[in-house]
């Protein structure tokens, strides 16, 4: 089985790119973020007819996640149990009913804007909120992968400049903080395990040209589960999409299990 997340930055406006990834890239699930359309409007009919099935959470012109799967999806939930009162298309979870049944999550952590700001405060809630979720998932002792993109790179390896970002959106210590915790709760971050001394980016700006210039962040990530850890054989970004026409800010993050 090969998972994927993909924050696409606009699943209708990327649909030709993500159609001809789907096609070369085979992924068996992917989790997507950010694709910026109500439910009513999301492109079923041409992904469903490369053989996935779908779940959606979306929200008109702003964040928006989904669930693809090729094998049946169920006991599909829209939002983070633990947050209610948090309106906006940034959380879904459903389990895949493949030979052996996974629980994946597709999660929209919200960038912050601007430290200090009532925007950052609602980016920490966010975090601890889905930090409280996920310690209520490990309770279930199955294959569990919290995909996605958390606006947060968690070391120094995973950003392009770490002494310019210090303190910085995205590198921040309070954000960086609740990553941790997140990890040491019980969670595996899929790619570092794999790669401990690996630089690798996941996102790269389009105002200052950061794949141009080779400067980007780790920003996507996959938290698993110590069932779902012992499975992976390679954890690979998917970089090329990166520098296609039109492309979305982010490439696919992908995981093989044996």
């Amino acid at each position: 089985m090969k998972i994927s997340t993909w924050n696409v930055n606009s699943v209708r406006a990327r649909l030709p790119l993500v159609l001809n990834w789907l096609r070369e890239s085979s992924p068996d699930v992917v989790l997507l973020q950010e694709t910026k359309v109500v439910d009513e409007l999301f492109p079923y009919e041409e992904i469903e007819d490369l053989g996935y099935n779908i779940a959606v959470s979306g929200q008109k012109t702003y964040n928006g996640v989904a669930i693809l799967s090729k094998f049946p999806i169920e006991d599909v939930i829209t939002a983070l149990p633990t947050f209610p009162e948090n309106t906006e298309a940034r959380y879904i979870e459903a389990v895949i009913c493949s030979d052996i049944p996974v629980r994946v999550v597709s999660v929209y952590v919200p960038n912050g804007m601007e430290v200090g700001s009532d925007k950052f405060a609602y980016k920490l809630e966010f975090l601890d909120r889905l930090h409280e979720h996920m310690q209520n998932l490990l309770e279930y002792d199955e294959c569990l992968a919290v995909g996605g993109d958390y606006n947060i790179a968690p070391e120094e390896i995973d950003v392009h400049d770490p002494v310019r970002m210090e303190g910085r959106i995205c590198f921040h210590p309070e954000e960086r903080k609740r990553f941790r915790t997140m990890v040491n709760g019980g969670f595996i971050d899929a790619f570092r395990a794999k790669y401990p001394d690996t630089k690798q980016y996941t996102w790269w700006d389009y105002r200052t040209k950061g794949w141009e210039n080779g400067r980007g962040m780790r920003l996507d990530h996959f938290l698993v589960s110590p069932q779902m850890a012992d499975l992976i054989k390679d954890v690979v970004a998917e970089e090329d999409t990166r520098g296609l026409p039109k492309p979305s800010d982010h490439c696919p993050l992908s995981f093989m299990v044996l």
